[in-house]
């Protein structure tokens, strides 16, 4: 039988509800469960109300539940929100130096800290070890996760977590099982660092942007990985020292959300006339407009696919979790090389900054793979016609060799040129290419299949609405299509995917259905979407009331 537990813990921002949730989930990863950390912030440095929801499941669902088990509240107002969304035979546990309540486990982890010389913020370690007795974790446990996650004060943080784990009974002896060893905890932007990496990026360049940031931060810390990050003064810069970058021979990314990547779209389609390799990570968040900077949407999706001025081959991938995320970013980076062109790793708020469970091992999947250099034969045409569309590179500094790049139409010395027969021929080089793009697609994992292969009923999603839609399939009997690139669209494998589909319903966090649309441009009639635009993300159970009213 599939076990599932829900934990929300809360506090006000500064109060470490976030670095709680990450205990508790490294807790259950340790004991063998499928970890999803669903995390809600506001736009304030310190008040307010955030709070973390723990899925830990044996099955791997990766949706956030309506009705949790235990409430873990550092403060009032996590009790006084959530509360509602507590099981009748959930368990309230909270902090009872700042909470009076007749309900629930009051304990005084605040009091615990100041009498072992701890710091305020540590009473989050005192109520992650006060839960882990409750649960019946084991102290060698739970000492190991914290060893491995604190990476400050490590002593004094374990005094205070034994402190109170000896405060404590256990409620119940949560049963553990066997885990693989290559499983460990990710965010999606963590994974994304991770796969550009193994995948050869030399540089990454960003001006922070929520929920991107990491990206950035995440490389920046860890300088084993050998990736130079720059943070320039705006957008405008990045994404043009970035391709300033790639036309040195370097592999280079920028990140950014829909704002900064608005301020980057002339540039992009200087990358696409000057074929220039590019891998841009646009991560959305609420919007039009600053939107709402914590929340999420799926609003950009048509932004992306048509961005720039002019026919502009590209590529967008949209993964739906961070194992998707780490492999993708990584194939993105290569076919941005291969097909000199730009690509666009299309993200969401809940997958660049939740966490999940993913095999370490998919990180081995992902090579540093060749493209296309001049062969340092005769005089060299950056922009050579082919009968493919891809002219062979070569890089400033290269002994008897010329580079030109450049915005106008050119020729194939790339030479400006305003002649009609010169004009075509150049665009239909760059349309070649695309289409063996298109070739490519076919070849590629770009979409997966779950639930119910024979199902006449589908359902169609991308991003963080996968999880949330593969869950409500299980439960109803019904297929799910999850459609990872986007462009150039896979036809003849959704085609495949879709036999024996009668209905199709896309699901997605946008007000106006625009993977519906995508679809509809390809062929596709759908008989409905199913929307959520409050910058929330679908409950499974949304989901399933939905298709069966």
């Amino acid at each position: 039988m599939s076990k599932d537990f829900s934990i929300l813990i809360g506090g006000g921002a500064g109060q470490g509800s976030r670095m709680a949730a990450r205990l508790i989930g490294e807790v259950f990863n340790f004991l063998g469960y499928k970890v999803y950390v669903f995390e809600a912030y506001g736009s304030l440095i310190r008040g307010g109300h955030n709070f973390s929801q723990i899925r830990a499941t044996t099955k791997g669902e990766e949706a956030r539940k309506k009705e949790i088990d235990f409430l873990l509240a550092l403060d009032k107002r996590t009790i006084d929100l959530h509360q509602s969304e507590l099981k009748k035979t959930g368990t309230l546990i909270f902090n009872a130096d700042r909470i009076d309540s007749k309900k629930g486990l009051g304990i005084k982890i605040e009091r615990i800290v100041k009498e072992a010389g701890g710091r305020p913020i540590m009473a989050n370690t005192a109520l992650v070890s006060s839960f882990a007795k409750i649960l019946g974790v084991d102290w060698e446990v739970l000492k190991a996760v914290l060893k491995k996650e604190i990476r400050h004060q490590i002593d004094l943080n374990l005094k205070i977590a034994r402190y109170a784990f000896r405060q404590c009974d256990s409620l119940i002896k949560i049963k553990r099982y066997k885990r693989k060893r290559t499983s460990l905890l990710l965010t999606g932007n963590e994974a994304v660092a991770y796969g550009m990496a193994r995948a050869g990026l030399d540089f990454y360049v960003a001006y922070p942007m929520t929920p991107s940031t990491s990206i950035m931060n995440t490389l920046a810390r860890r300088e084993d990985l050998g990736v130079r990050v720059v943070q320039p003064e705006n957008e405008i810069s990045v994404i043009n020292m970035a391709l300033g970058i790639a036309f040195g021979g370097k592999r280079v990314a920028v990140g950014t959300s829909g704002g900064g990547f608005a301020l980057m779209v002339e540039a992009l389609s200087l990358a696409g006339q000057s074929e220039t390799p590019i891998l841009i990570i646009e991560s959305q968040r609420g919007a039009p407009a600053t939107g709402m900077p914590t929340y999420n949407s799926q609003g950009d999706l048509l932004f992306v696919l048509s961005a720039g001025h002019g026919d502009i081959p590209r590529f967008v991938i949209a993964p739906g979790d961070a194992e998707q995320s780490g492999f993708y970013a990584g194939l993105g980076l290569n076919l941005a090389w291969k097909y000199q062109t730009p690509v666009i790793l299309l993200l969401d708020k809940d997958i660049s900054e939740n966490t999940f469970t993913l095999d370490q091992k998919v990180f081995e999947k992902i090579k540093i793979e060749k493209f296309l250099l001049w062969n340092k034969k005769g005089e060299y045409k950056r922009y050579q016609f082919a009968k493919n569309g891809i002219s062979p590179l070569a890089f400033p500094g290269q002994k008897g060799v010329v580079v030109k790049n450049t915005s106008y139409e050119h020729d194939e010395y790339g030479i400006t040129i305003e002649k009609a027969g010169l004009a075509k021929a150049m665009q239909e080089k760059r349309r070649r290419k695309m289409e063996r793009m298109k070739k490519e697609v076919e070849k590629l994992p770009s979409l997966a299949v779950y639930g119910n292969k024979n199902s006449e009923i589908g359902l169609v999603s991308f991003g963080i609405s996968k999880g949330a839609a593969v869950e409500a399939a299980e439960s109803l009997g019904i297929k799910v299509i999850q459609p990872i690139i986007l462009e150039p669209f896979p036809q003849k494998k959704m085609k495949e995917a879709l036999s024996g589909v009668r209905k199709i319903f896309t699901v997605e966090l946008n007000a106006t259905g625009q993977l519906a649309k995508l679809l509809a441009q390809n062929g596709i009639k759908t008989a409905g979407s199913i929307l959520k635009y409050d910058g929330r993300p679908f409950f499974a159970q949304e989901i399933i009331e939905k298709l069966t009213v």
